[in-house]
């Protein structure tokens, strides 16, 4: 089987900085399971790494959201607990904004059977990149595990999860599967 896992965004800023929520944090020993997992197994790691420069305030994305964060040369920039360590040795895709066109791009280029997606903010920048890997891999089956993922507002990720299904990206928690899904 030919898996991939994207971690998006699990990122200082997202965790305990400027857009950081309670339930943060709670996904990262999950979230280093999976990483362990699929690298056993012999699956591919990868990251999204959302960054911005000074200028963040007067982009699209900055006008509609307007919170610094994620700053280039920044510990928010940074990923959370030792997944800054550990990414050094798969590939980090960065953005600027919610889905990685690099990405989406790589994924086309290779033929995944299963693309597990984790991170954070699940309404936005986890559902972002599902769409992408849809788009990029629509033969592949892609999960998006929400024993891993959150949102700081549960109204948007409930709304996600919702339009992830319609999309017929699946959605569910890995944890309880035998083995944790390995």
């Amino acid at each position: 089987m030919n898996r991939l896992l994207i971690i998006v965004d699990y990122q200082n800023d997202f965790v305990q900085g400027t857009l950081g929520f309670p339930e943060a944090s709670s996904y990262y020993d999950r979230i280093l399971a999976l990483m362990d997992g699929f690298q056993k197994s012999g699956d591919e790691v990868v990251f999204t790494r959302d960054l911005h420069d000074e200028n963040y305030l007067h982009t699209e994305e900055g006008r509609n959201l307007p919170v610094l964060h994620c700053q280039k040369g920044t510990d928010g920039a940074k990923f959370y607990g030792d997944l800054e360590n550990r990414s050094r040795s798969s590939r980090v895709f960065e953005k600027e904004t919610f889905p990685s066109l690099a990405l989406a791009e790589y994924l086309a280029r290779h033929d995944y059977n299963t693309i597990v997606l984790c991170g954070l903010d699940l309404s936005i920048c986890v559902l972002a990149n599902a769409v992408m890997a849809k788009s990029a891999c629509p033969n592949a089956h892609i999960v998006v595990d929400v024993s891993a993922s959150g949102s700081g507002d549960p109204e948007a990720k409930e709304v996600a999860l919702k339009s992830l299904k319609r999309l017929q990206i699946e959605c569910r928690d890995l944890s309880k599967e035998h083995k944790g899904y390995f």
